[in-house]
């Protein structure tokens, strides 16, 4: 008999994030390995939920019964009550992408409350999975959250064309991902305003609404520096869309304070672009040294001295685009992550309280 399960994820299942990506994928590809996986959607506001979305999240995990195993996204599992979780008839497992008390432009109050909630939820979890290695060794370490109850399960990349670059002059510069602190565009700007000596443009696709006071410093700085002929703020755009970014580029930049495992770095590596990124979180490790220049988060001159070097030299954009290409080919699938989620919530399933 196929284990039962429901994935609660809050908000639109639709946003355009690595997250929601990573959650609407699996719960494409569970139902093929053996698992029975529905959606069960909580309101949107997590992490910080007003007191009627979190009164109706309670409502509706309260009501799973225990013969469904419940996977939960830490968006919203980090900010419930951990009491709460205590009472739940279903088994729980669930699913951190990054901790919720990491995230950049937290207040160190918010970012306490929010570390302390997460870790005595997490307490009354039967399993946790991770995206990374980097994320799974920060619960065991900060968490309190035993060794064998974390699991790491990858996500996944699909099949893509070597990219081909840009056509005229000038390199074109690519950055994926909403407009938050936690990404660092601001970082990314100030580090371009250095080398207006270099033929370049930069393109940003990523929602400007997560955060509307980031996106409107950010549009404010670019025009202070004097960049708004060099970058564009693209938005939120299709998927495929998307992938004709990736196929135009010369250049893949990742400026984020942390990640819990980088999803835009694969999809960077699977079409072969060479990157410029930072050693935040997981970062350093989803990408091979030989496939990208690596320097600390928030660290604006050596940022610009990284860009400085790939598009000026020809042979080092080269080298690193091979070796990113290299990678991309060995990078898991998403049935792989699937299958690894499966083998959770069966054992969850078939395992005493």
């Amino acid at each position: 008999m196929a284990t039962r399960a429901l994935f609660a994820i809050p908000g639109d299942i639709e946003t355009l994030t690595g997250g929601y990506g990573y959650d609407r994928r699996m719960l494409a590809e569970l139902g093929a390995c053996g698992v029975e996986i529905a959606h069960l959607k909580l309101p949107d506001g997590f992490p910080f939920p007003d007191a009627a979305a979190l009164a109706q999240s309670l409502s509706l995990l309260s009501g799973v019964g225990a013969d469904q195993v419940l996977l939960v996204d830490g968006l919203a599992l980090g900010a419930l009550p951990p009491q709460a979780l205590a009472g739940l008839k279903a088994p729980l497992v669930a699913l951190v992408h990054h901790p919720l008390g990491l995230e950049s432009g937290l207040d160190p109050a918010t970012a306490r409350a929010l570390i302390e909630n997460e870790r005595a939820a997490l307490a009354h979890a039967r399993h946790v999975i991770v995206t990374s290695e980097t994320t799974r060794a920060n619960l065991i370490a900060d968490f309190a959250v035993p060794a064998q109850r974390v699991t790491v399960a990858e996500p996944g990349t699909d099949p893509a064309p070597r990219f081909h670059g840009s056509v005229g002059g000038g390199l074109e510069l690519l950055a994926v991902g909403s407009i938050t602190p936690r990404k660092g565009h601001i970082v990314l700007v100030e580090a371009l305003a250095g080398l207006f000596d270099l033929p370049w443009r930069l393109t940003v696709i990523g929602s400007p609404d997560r955060d509307p006071a980031c996106a409107a410093e950010l549009r404010t700085a670019i025009a202070a520096l004097g960049l708004e002929d060099r970058v564009q703020l693209a938005g939120e755009v299709s998927e495929g869309s998307v992938g004709a970014a990736y196929a135009n580029a010369d250049l893949f930049v990742l400026p984020s304070f942390y990640e819990g495992y980088g999803m835009v770095l694969s999809e960077a590596m699977a079409r072969g672009l060479p990157i410029v990124t930072t050693t935040g979180g997981a970062a350093a490790q989803t990408v091979p040294d030989a496939a990208a220049l690596k320097v600390p988060p928030g660290d604006v001159p050596a940022l610009r001295a990284a860009l400085r070097s790939v598009i000026a030299d020809k042979d080092l954009r080269a080298g690193l685009a091979d070796a990113s290409w290299k990678a991309g080919q060995g990078l898991p699938r998403w049935s792989d992550g699937a299958k690894v989620i499966a083998d959770v919530l069966k054992a969850v399933n078939g395992a005493p309280a």
